[in-house]
């Protein structure tokens, strides 16, 4: 069994930091774009499934390095961002604007504000969903790779990373495109985007297991401690493991 994450070096920490930091900025790069239905090659997306996937690729190099524990508070930390920048997002729409202020090409402020409402200000439905979307693909995207590694000796990185993704993203995608569009959207609409969407994910994780795999080495050679989540709880809310 692994070190804990406490005594981590200096070094790897600062690792850590930098690949918390960029699954934070996707989750609220995708959250902010979720909304949006797009159009390619005749399939039926949300545009948050260009960036999204690289949440749960830095998810998994999360808990394969760190450990469930690290991409647990990871998970809660970008949860936490993200009720941060909808709450900001949501005052500065209800605050009134400037007299002279615009965007080209509203002719007035008023205009204006409705743009920048309609635009910045999500759905609540739409903030619902991808609040709980993220939860629980997240989660169990994390707990099934921890596990897979237990069972795997820590062999065949990329069957684990596809198989926790085949999980996580089609929870996640069930839950949201369910939560946000439901009513609004054909119930076959519906279900052709939930089917679409994760299988795009999971070929998106695919691709990029040669990335994974380079980037896994690399941060493993910094910790130089491999990971096993024998000890760990993997209950969501407990934080303190």
């Amino acid at each position: 069994m692994s070190e804990p994450a406490r005594t981590l070096s200096a070094p790897a920490q600062d690792r850590l930091r930098v690949v918390v930091a960029l699954f934070v900025a996707v989750l609220i790069t995708s959250n902010f774009i979720a909304a949006k239905l797009i159009a390619v090659g005749g399939l039926v997306l949300p545009a948050a499934v260009l960036v999204f996937p690289l949440a749960y690729i830095i998810g998994d190099v999360l808990t394969e390095v760190f450990g469930y524990g690290a991409a647990r508070k990871a998970i809660w930390l970008g949860f936490a961002c993200n009720l941060v920048v909808v709450g900001f997002t949501l005052a500065s729409i209800s605050l009134p604007p400037a007299p002279m202020w615009t965007l080209a090409p509203f002719p007035d402020a008023s205009s204006s504000q409705a743009a920048f409402a309609a635009v910045l200000g999500p759905a609540p439905r739409v903030v619902l969903a991808s609040l709980l979307a993220y939860l629980v693909g997240e989660f169990l995207n994390a707990a099934v790779l921890a596990k897979l590694k237990i069972a795997t000796g820590g062999r065949f990185l990329w069957v684990r990373t596809i198989a926790s993704t085949l999980v996580g993203q089609f929870a996640d995608s069930c839950v949201f495109i369910t939560v946000a569009f439901a009513g609004a959207v054909p119930g076959d609409v519906l279900r052709g985007i939930v089917l679409v969407q994760w299988l795009v994910k999971v070929c998106f994780e695919a691709a990029a297991t040669p990335v994974t795999y380079v980037v896994v080495g690399r941060l493993k050679r910094v910790v130089g401690v491999e990971h096993y989540d024998r000890q760990v709880s993997f209950n969501p809310f407990n934080v303190r493991s």
